[in-house]
């Protein structure tokens, strides 16, 4: 295969271990959402809770969301306009994220949305590609901020 189709063929599975992320983070799939990452992963979600990256297991991840997401009905994540650099067993990957959350309550404000953009790093691991950083910018946060309340 030339190199410019296999460049094609890397963006694709790049593009794809991306979206697997978040598919089955909807779905709640904590194993195949760790599958995802590399054995450990510069995490950042400092643009929403502040703080510091940290260095983090897939695990870890996967039983954090598990527990924040765990009182929520349903959750959906729609990402896309990915822009993908690739240098050899390492790809850059940019793109636009959005979140909702839904939770029937009392109040009748029953959704979450949060708006941004993801920087994604991946390195190549035995053939495949593995998440080893991951940040999220929020743009804004809008519906009921104290959903789960």
């Amino acid at each position: 295969m030339n190199s410019e189709m296999q460049g094609l063929l890397h963006k694709e599975q790049v593009i794809q271990k991306v979206t697997e992320l978040f598919v089955f983070t909807d779905q709640r799939n904590w194993e195949k959402v760790e599958h995802c990452f590399a054995p450990e992963v510069l995490f950042d979600m400092t643009s929403m809770a502040g703080g510091d990256p940290v260095q983090l297991t897939p695990q870890d991840i996967s039983a954090a969301w598990d527990e924040g997401l765990k009182a929520l009905q349903a959750i959906h994540h729609q990402v896309g306009n990915f822009l993908v650099t690739l240098n050899g067993d390492e790809a850059e990957v940019f793109c636009y994220g959005i979140a909702s959350h839904y939770l029937e309550n009392s109040s009748g404000q029953n959704t979450r949305v949060f708006v941004g953009s993801y920087d994604f790093h991946l390195i190549r691991l035995q053939q495949e590609w593995k998440i080893d950083r991951f940040r999220f910018n929020l743009k804004y946060i809008d519906g009921n901020k104290d959903l789960e309340s």
